[in-house]
């Protein structure tokens, strides 16, 4: 047959779409289908293109997910994520806040009764959750370009959950009864005697003092925590209502805040007053919540685009922006990635995490409050 010079031009283009077209039918390369018979054969369920996640997604159209993000997040990332997968035709999203929520999810799910896809789970009670993790090697996945998630949010050992934001704390103070440069520039600071008899709140819960585990060891961190408490500080519960107290007058500082909390704070500060200081090391929870598909989840396919879609730079200036300030440190451009630039860190990373509880217990020893009698 002749071929013409029109023939050849369109035969050159069928061959460069051919060469551009997904690779769905294609055979996985060597190395791809290594670490998939690698991931099964320690249980995991591994992909080897993104194109057979989405036809499976396809299939089910839906999703449920329970997280504790506030609402403002749920409208801005659903409309996202459908605009991505339009075939999802009905998103819904259930608010878990607080530990007793998180406790009752965590019944519903080891009776068989849970009905949600997602859950996004607090370190406080996270170790629980993780056998009920649908064995995705996200991992794995990500590594190999499958999924588009940074690997760093990845939980490097299970593998199957990620963590979608990070937080640091910081000293938030009142300018009108502390100067800036009376603020303690490090955490031995608050220890100088110009501090003692309440001259600052500590939360008696020790979620802001156990994020410096990482950098000085939990048995300087235990020691400092009962010097703490020898300074007689004023104590508070709750770290919106202890910040709050510092935005009100109330007190001119604080021992540490969230740092997204202090953010949202002062954005409904009329005077200027309240303000912050980060002490170094920072105390940084890498991963502030672990995110996973659960192993009953009736649309689990759609589900690990969720969470792939949680992780994109897109997301993420969502949830920076609505939570606000949360986005994970391995996201380019979020609030905290820039806050911690250049800074020493005492970074609570996945292994951390998994011992937050057992830190949280004896420091809180540590402050020595008195026990109940127990009645016999």
């Amino acid at each position: 047959m002749r071929i013409t010079g029109l023939n050849k031009i369109v035969v050159s283009f069928g061959l460069l779409l051919l060469m551009l077209a997904p690779t769905h039918g294609l055979a996985a390369s060597p190395d791809l289908q290594k670490a998939k018979q690698e991931a099964e054969a320690k249980g995991y369920i591994f992909f080897t293109t993104h194109d057979e996640i989405v036809a499976m997604a396809k299939k089910e159209g839906k999703l449920r997910v329970d997280n504790r993000l506030n609402s403002p997040n749920y409208k801005p990332l659903i409309n996202g994520f459908k605009q991505k997968y339009a075939f999802v035709s009905d998103i819904s999203v259930e608010e878990l806040q607080g530990h007793e929520a998180f406790q009752r999810y965590l019944l519903e799910i080891k009776s068989g009764q849970a009905k949600g896809d997602v859950v996004l789970v607090s370190p406080s009670v996270g170790g629980e959750y993780m056998p009920y993790m649908m064995k995705y090697d996200i991992l794995g996945m990500a590594k190999h370009g499958v999924l588009k998630i940074h690997p760093g949010m990845i939980h490097p050992v299970r593998r199957n959950v990620i963590g979608i934001s990070s937080a640091i704390t910081v000293v938030p103070y009142n300018r009108k009864l502390i100067s800036e440069d009376k603020v303690p520039a490090t955490w031995e600071d608050f220890l100088k005697p110009e501090f003692k008899g309440k001259k600052f709140i500590v939360n008696i819960s020790p979620t802001d003092v156990v994020p410096l585990v990482p950098a000085w060891g939990l048995e300087k961190t235990v020691d400092f925590a009962g010097k703490i408490a020898a300074q007689q500080p004023a104590w508070g519960s709750g770290g919106t209502r202890t910040t709050s107290a510092i935005l009100a007058g109330e007190h001119p500082l604080l021992f540490g805040s969230a740092y997204n909390t202090v953010k949202r704070l002062m954005m409904r500060d009329p005077t200027g007053n309240f303000s912050y200081k980060i002490v170094e090391p920072v105390p940084t929870l890498i991963v502030d919540d672990a995110t996973g598909v659960l192993h009953t989840a009736d649309h689990p396919h759609v589900a690990l685009l969720w969470l792939e879609f949680l992780a994109s730079p897109e997301a993420q200036e969502i949830i920076d922006k609505h939570e606000p300030f949360i986005a994970s440190v391995f996201t380019p451009g979020s609030a905290i990635a820039h806050e911690i630039r250049g800074k020493k860190l005492s970074a609570v990373d996945w292994n951390h995490v998994d011992k937050f509880i057992g830190y949280r217990e004896k420091i809180f020893a540590a402050y020595g409050f008195p026990k109940a009698d127990k009645k016999k």
